[in-house]
C-alpha cells in the first residue's frame, strides 16, 4: 500500500477556468497545514492549460511533491496533458466516489477537477478524499503495473 508523503509540498496548477477554485483550494490546503507549490495561473486571464499542467506533472514525476492537483473547465485537457508523463496517473474526478476510487484502485498521483461542472465545496471535498484514501494494492497493483508503455 502506498500513501502520499505529506512532508512534501502539494503541487497545484490551473488554467483561467480553474483560477477561482485553485485560489480557494490553496487556502484550504494551507489551513490544513499542507505546504503548497503553486504553479499558476496567478490571475484570471486566458492561458494555455498545458503550460501549467506540465510543471505540476514534472514535479510529481520527479518526487519533488507528494501529489498534484490540476483544475480546468472540463479537467480533460489537464488530465490528457499530465498523463503524457510516464510517471503520472492523473484521474479526472467529477464526484466524490470517483476521487476516492482513482486513489484506491488506480494509485492516481494527480487529481484533475472540472471547475465548470462541480461546486467549489464539492471540489474541496474531493481533494480531501483523494488525500485521505490510500492505494489498496493487491489485484489493483497488478493492473497499475500494466499502465506504462515503457
Amino acid at each position: 500500500m502506498s500513501s502520499f508523503n505529506l512532508s512534501l509540498p502539494v503541487a497545484i496548477g490551473c488554467d483561467h477556468a480553474g483560477f477561482e477554485y485553485k485560489t480557494a483550494i490553496v487556502k484550504w490546503l494551507n489551513g490544513k497545514g499542507y505546504q503548497v507549490s503553486d504553479m499558476g495561473v496567478y490571475e484570471n486571464k486566458s492561458v494555455d492549460y498545458p503550460d501549467y499542467a506540465h510543471p505540476v506533472a514534472e514535479a510529481v514525476e520527479k518526487g519533488e511533491v507528494a501529489f498534484g492537483i490540476l483544475i480546468c473547465g472540463s479537467a480533460n485537457g489537464v488530465a490528457i496533458t499530465a498523463n503524457k508523463h510516464q510517471g503520472i496517473r492523473a484521474g479526472l474526478a467529477f464526484e466524490t466516489e470517483v476521487a476516492k476510487l482513482i486513489r484506491q484502485h488506480n494509485d492516481a498521483n494527480v487529481i484533475c477537477i472540472p471547475a465548470r461542472f462541480v461546486a467549489l465545496d464539492y471540489a474541496i471535498n474531493m481533494v480531501d478524499l483523494f488525500i485521505q484514501t490510500p492505494f489498496e494494492g493487491g489485484r489493483h497493483q497488478t493492473r497499475v503495473n500494466k499502465i506504462s508503455c515503457s
